[in-house]
Formats: structure tokens, sequence, C-alpha cells
């Protein structure tokens, strides 16, 4: 069989965000056979679409620079390929570019993820003070379930900044499990930002070279 595959960057805004990650990739196989996509199949007894997540975007997050990874039957080019996903996009799903990959390509391997969260006026000056506190700080442990040993967000964290009333967050992947952005915001003391309507932009996802 024929396998070619391809490197899908999308967008997940809107009510999309409320959507998990498993009802996503549900959603997106139906929109790949409406669009008329020969898939590759996993095998065994109930085969699935050949398709990869470098990372799986949380519920409640938008997404602006999604990435996935598609396995075909049959060969197809990116710009032909990219029309026939965005004529069946729903809406919050917007399809950015496609790009063929080549033959033994490593799969994607997430590297780093930037989020970026818009604050209220009146809370921007303590959390530029937390945030030189947090980044003086060499550790800052963050608890987890029962049973689940702590992170240390001080490993996880790349960057951190507030311009303007942007905060500005770049995560690393780590091995066993990292910190997320909802982690950075209860440590500077903005835990409740949700709660009155603030939405978390996840603006980029790299990838590993």
């Amino acid at each position: 069989m024929v396998r070619q595959r391809v490197r899908i960057r999308f967008r997940k805004q809107g009510d999309l965000r409320w959507v998990g990650h498993r009802d996503l990739v549900r959603s997106l196989e139906r929109l790949f056979r409406r669009a008329g996509l020969a898939l590759a199949m996993s095998e065994g007894f109930h085969p699935k679409p050949r398709m990869s997540f470098p990372s799986a975007l949380a519920v409640g997050i938008e997404g602006l620079d999604e990435i996935m990874e598609l396995e075909l039957a049959e060969p197809c080019d990116a710009e032909s390929l990219l029309a026939r996903l965005r004529a069946h996009a729903g809406p919050g799903l917007e399809f950015t570019s496609v790009e063929v990959l080549p033959p033994g390509a490593r799969k994607a391997q997430w590297h780093s993820a930037t989020y970026e969260v818009a604050l209220p006026a009146e809370r921007c000056p303590e959390t530029a003070r937390r945030i030189d506190r947090l980044l003086a700080d060499p550790s800052c442990p963050v608890a987890r379930a029962p049973g689940r040993d702590p992170v240390d967000l001080r490993q996880s964290l790349l960057d951190l900044a507030l311009g303007g009333r942007v905060l500005r967050m770049r995560l690393a992947a780590r091995p066993q499990g990292g910190a997320g952005p909802r982690d950075v915001l209860a440590a500077l003391g903005l835990g409740d930002l949700e709660q009155q309507g603030a939405r978390i932009l996840r603006t980029r996802v790299e990838v590993q070279p």
C-alpha cells in the first residue's frame, strides 16, 4: 500500500474549545471521509485512521496553530488537500496549511508551546511583580492529584513576560509531564481569570527539528 504522511496545521476556536480531544478526533475522522480522503488505517480488529497529534489541547483553551499528522493511502498534493479540508470545516475549525512529508520523516514530537492571556488592567502591576519573583525562584513545585508526584513549574517555563495587558508564556515539553498554562496562572495568583471570562490562547506549537 502507498502511504503518504502529511502535516496539517489548524485552528480550534470559539465554542469548539469546549470539545475534548477524543471528540475532536472523531469529528476529524468524519470530516476526512466527507472530504473523500483515502485514509491509511491501523491493523487489528478495530482499524482506525492513522493520525497523530504531538500535543493534545486541553479543554477550554483555544488553539491558533495546532498540529496533526495524517497518513493517506493515495498521494495527494498539499494545495488540493488543503482546499478539500477547508471545504468541509465547520464553525470554529480552520485549516491553515498542509505539508507533504518526505518518506521516512520522523513523526512530529512536541518541543514547546506558547500561550497568551489578556489581563484586566488593574491586575497588571501585581502580576508584573509576581512574574519577577517567580523568575527569580529556581524552583516552584506544583501539586498533582493524590498518588502523583508534583512537577516543578520552573523546569517547564522557558519564557514568561507581560507586554501591555497580554501575558505570554512558553512552556517546554517534559518527558514525565510538565506544567501547563493554568499552573502558571495559579502561581501568579490569576487562577480565577477564566471564571471572569478570560480566554487562554495557545498561539504556537513547536515540534522537534
